[in-house]
């Protein structure tokens, strides 16, 4: 199991660990009541994203042998008005001409990283039916 723990800080500033020590801050925009001390979290779906797609062409682009040079993943992201994502849009640049069928395959690969999978609703969410004391 992997675990994730939001802590507030102060507004709406949370500080998160993630398992093997990691640490992050999240926050809203100053025009959405934050702080701005961090990227708020549909940002972060966007980074995730971003990086698990570059994780995942990289990795089988090694398997395969192929030198894709400096591969750069960007996500666009359409704002749904409610502070999350209507649609992403995923554009990967790599500095080496490919061939068709590296192409066909790595734009094949890329919508199978885990993060592409959750957020298209291929991963169940649930809430669990209490909530703890702390």
């Amino acid at each position: 199991m992997a675990t994730a723990i939001a802590r507030r800080r102060t507004g709406f500033t949370h500080d998160i660990e993630i398992e093997g020590g990691h640490k992050l801050v999240a926050d809203e925009p100053q025009d959405a009541g934050g702080a701005d001390e961090g990227p708020s979290p549909i940002r972060l779906v966007s980074a995730a994203l971003a990086a698990c797609t570059a994780i995942t062409v990289e990795m089988y682009a090694d398997r395969k042998g192929w030198d894709l040079g400096d591969l750069e993943v960007e996500v666009e992201r359409e704002d749904d008005g409610r502070g999350g994502a209507s649609s992403f849009t995923v554009t990967l640049r790599v500095p080496k001409p490919l061939t068709e069928e590296q192409t066909e395959r790595i734009l094949r690969i890329a919508s199978k990283c885990p993060v592409h999978r959750a957020i298209a609703g291929e991963t169940p969410v649930e809430i669990s039916d209490r909530i703890e004391s702390a």
